[in-house]
């Protein structure tokens, strides 16, 4: 199963007249992670002209399981890409808990560029179907992890005083939009991941005041 689709929330529907909703029975959340899988499976595979009966049948499900959790083929594409902002946040939350405080902005700055890189081709679907992705809305959603990674990188003495969040967000939604735009392979991208964190070490920065 992908990232995306574990990464993703129990779904609920409404209980009768009532407003407050309830989970999903257990075959409907395994239906609606084998249809998030096997749509990002064919998607990728073969783009955005692939039918949403096409997904059905790779997902073992027929077209109306389908329609009850996706009602559009956008809608589909938009909980692809809501998985992997979720999975970052709950990875961002870990590498706070649990990281080394030295370098867990740097693993987390860096796992984020990557999945930029590999989601391309989502993100191209997306634009496809005239569906806008803005890396900036993931990024605000992680502030306040990403702030409290920069405070323990600095307080370690990895990340220079001076620098702030804003610029810490500005890099990384720029360097997010680079990796998704050019395409970068592994040494493109770790050699810029390289001249971003000098810049943002003790020695770094001061050397560019």
């Amino acid at each position: 199963m992908s990232a995306a689709a574990k990464a993703l929330p129990t779904p609920q529907v409404a209980d009768g007249d009532h407003d407050t909703p309830r989970p999903l029975r257990a075959d409907a959340r395994r239906n609606r992670a084998r249809i998030l899988a096997a749509a990002e499976q064919v998607f990728a595979a073969r783009g955005a002209s692939v039918s949403t009966e096409e997904v059905a049948r790779a997902a073992g499900v027929g077209i109306g399981t389908v329609f009850r959790h996706f009602p559009t083929k956008e809608a589909l594409l938009q909980a692809i890409i809501e998985g992997v902002v979720r999975q970052l946040v709950h990875d961002a939350e870990q590498l706070r808990a649990e990281g080394d405080p030295a370098t867990a902005l740097f693993t987390f700055f860096a796992r984020m560029v990557e999945q930029a890189a590999a989601k391309k081709t989502v993100v191209d679907l997306l634009s496809a179907a005239g569906i806008d992705l803005d890396v900036a809305k993931p990024v605000n959603l992680l502030g306040r992890t990403l702030t409290s990674l920069l405070v323990a990188a600095q307080d370690a003495g990895a990340v220079h005083e001076d620098v702030a969040i804003p610029e810490v967000t500005a890099l990384l939604i720029g360097t997010c939009h680079a990796a998704l735009q050019t395409g970068w392979d592994d040494n493109v991208r770790e050699r810029v991941l390289t001249i971003i964190f000098a810049g943002m070490s003790v020695s770094g920065y001061r050397r560019l005041r």
